[in-house]
């Protein structure tokens, strides 16, 4: 386990003499951060996982002898909790197996780099989109050992900033450790549930469209990857397409659902910032909005718009999101309602969306009496 001043030791684990190296020179081009050991399957990487005590792996999906797959359960059925980064390709094959793998232990996935130049291109790429993770998931592992300060708030209980109306969206933004945290919030939500659900979860094409096949799985309310000019409507939770940001337009009954490639924000698309502002725009004072675990600060923004809007918001809790960079971000700029363990986000979500209903009615019916 790193220590301060010590350097992130890493065990690469792939089939492929290129893209080990690949591996090793982007993981050397960081100074806090060093490779521990190489495994060209997973059989060799049990062994040395146990040897050489590792920081972190990084785990190649398709392997011979022991694939991917094998290798993650087997390292967590021997009590190995280390952080395990899947690296995948953009395929069918790979989204799928990279879903299974986050519900089986994995903390997060980088995909492989396809199409470049290069190899100082496909170096790059991988510099860019690996070591973050590594780091954050590792001052994650190190903050919760103690190791690290903890930077976190307490958990409050929900004080909407005016008198609220009916709640006419939730809408969730997540990232890192995301896919996991989603499948213990959404079954809470009954079958009857009376609002829609809009999900950002940052992840390339091809893969959320197996996350929402798993979440369906799990839950009572059936989950789909949004389609241009759907209609938006009570009941159906949706996910983001992955590559398209995701926005909700028009006034109800009207209002529908719109996926656009504009620009990346928060180098993201979809963005967490670009639903929220639609949201925020479409249903004032009507939306109870969810940050939950990812890197960076996207959703920050947007939970900006929200607040000025009288939207009710909710931050997962430090303790139990892998990273705490998104809904740390909102706790800390003092725009969460609420501060909550994953565990109690899903019934506190559907405790607020009924007493808000309840007491819309309560009120209607007080002003009819007079």
């Amino acid at each position: 386990m790193s220590v301060p001043d010590s350097k992130i030791r890493v065990l690469v684990v792939d089939d492929s003499v290129v893209m080990r190296r690949l591996l090793s020179q982007a993981i050397a081009s960081d100074p806090g951060l060093e490779v521990a050991g190489f495994a060209a399957n997973g059989r060799i990487a049990l062994g040395l996982a146990n040897q050489i005590a590792p920081d972190i792996v990084t785990l190649d999906v398709e392997m011979p002898v022991m694939n991917g797959l094998e290798t993650l359960q087997a390292m967590r059925q021997a009590g190995h909790k280390f952080p395990i980064i899947m690296f995948s390709t953009l395929t069918e094959r790979g989204a799928e197996a990279t879903i299974d793998a986050l519900a089986w232990g994995a903390s997060d996935y980088v995909a492989k780099p396809a199409g470049m130049a290069n190899c100082n291109a496909a170096r790059e790429r991988i510099q860019e989109a690996l070591l973050p993770k590594i780091k954050a998931l590792c001052h994650r592992r190190s903050a919760a050992s103690g190791r690290a300060p903890a930077i976190s708030l307490p958990p409050k209980p929900a004080s909407p900033r005016r008198m609220p109306e009916p709640v006419a969206v939730v809408a969730i933004g997540c990232s890192t450790g995301g896919p996991n945290a989603l499948a213990q919030i959404l079954p809470n939500f009954p079958h009857d549930f009376p609002v829609p659900v809009l999900i950002v979860q940052h992840m390339p094409p091809a893969f959320t469209r197996f996350l929402a096949q798993r979440l369906t799985s799990l839950c009572q309310l059936p989950v789909e990857e949004a389609e241009e000019g759907t209609p938006l409507s009570a009941g159906k939770i949706v996910v983001a397409p992955g590559g398209y940001h995701l926005v909700a337009d028009g006034r109800e009954p009207q209002t529908k659902l719109h996926i656009t490639q504009d620009a990346p924000e928060n180098s993201c698309r979809p963005s967490v910032d670009v639903l929220f502002r639609s949201v925020a725009r479409t249903f004032p004072n009507q939306v109870l909005a969810a940050v939950l675990t990812g890197m960076g600060q996207d959703g920050l923004r947007g939970c900006e718009h929200l607040a000025r809007e009288g939207a009710e918001i909710v931050a997962q809790d430090e303790a139990t999101s892998v990273v705490w960079g998104m809904p740390g971000f909102i706790a800390k700029a003092e725009l969460a309602d609420a501060v909550l363990p994953i565990l109690d986000i899903g019934p506190h979500i559907v405790r607020r969306v009924m007493a808000r209903r309840l007491s819309q009615i309560s009120l209607s019916r007080l002003a009819v009496a007079r």
